[in-house]
């Protein structure tokens, strides 16, 4: 109860003091965690909307892969991506600028991308399933194309897509097996707010790491009541 007390009023403490350190930890988080989400998003919400909407041979077997991938271990994924990114590896061994190295914060946008990207296509697809089936038939009736009506659609499940978007950031700015194995928790490099906590508590700093931990859990926290506030408007709606 002692180091968790202290822990918490280093943390209040630190944040109010805006420490260099931390604010370059937190900073970091939020960049990866940030552009992981944004590619994500820009690639789970399109399939998401084409499963929801089309029917195809085949279907079945996507969406059982895409639920399959919203439970992977992150852990899984963080060693798929070391093997592929590896100097043995299929795209280490191109060495191209436009494939990012290990341990650096390119590894861990990647990593996190794979992770949270189910994640988003599965809720999205979720959403536009659960849309009144007739907006779409009045909507191609009035002469809508394809794309048109998909964006209708979206428009109607913007809750629910919004949504998506929150649960894959809240998966990924507290995953730390992935980005401890491709990024390596180099300091003032690749250190993240859940490797930092892991190592300042192999190191016995209990107040400094449960400082991160508390900082950790207001951004899952935020996160959290985003959704819920979502929710809660859909509901009401």
């Amino acid at each position: 109860m002692g180091d968790l007390i202290r822990g918490l009023s280093q943390a209040l403490r630190l944040i109010a003091g805006l420490d260099p350190a931390v604010l370059e930890i937190v900073g970091l988080s939020l960049k990866v965690s940030g552009v992981a989400l944004l590619f994500a998003t820009l690639v789970g919400i399109p399939i998401g909307a084409l499963l929801g909407l089309t029917r195809f041979a085949g279907k079945r077997l996507v969406v059982a892969l895409l639920y399959t991938g919203m439970g992977f271990p992150p852990v899984v994924v963080g060693l798929f991506v070391y093997l592929i990114l590896s100097r043995s590896g299929p795209l280490g061994q191109l060495q191209s600028p436009l494939i990012p190295a290990l341990f650096t914060p390119g590894a861990m946008i990647l990593a996190q991308s794979i992770i949270s990207f189910p994640l988003v296509a599965g809720f999205t697809m979720a959403a536009v399933m659960g849309v009144e089936p007739q907006l779409r038939q009045q909507v191609r009736a009035l002469g809508a194309t394809r794309v048109q009506t998909a964006v209708t659609v979206l428009g109607e499940a913007r809750v629910g897509v919004v949504v998506s978007i929150i649960a894959g950031f809240g998966s990924i700015i507290s995953e730390v097996g992935a980005v401890m194995l491709v990024g390596g928790n180099i300091e003032g490099r690749t250190r993240v707010l859940t490797t930092a906590i892991v190592l300042e508590t192999r190191k016995g700093a209990f107040d400094l790491a449960l400082a991160l931990g508390v900082i950790l859990l207001g951004l899952s926290f935020a996160a959290n009541l985003a959704m819920l506030q979502l929710q809660g408007r859909a509901l009401r709606e």
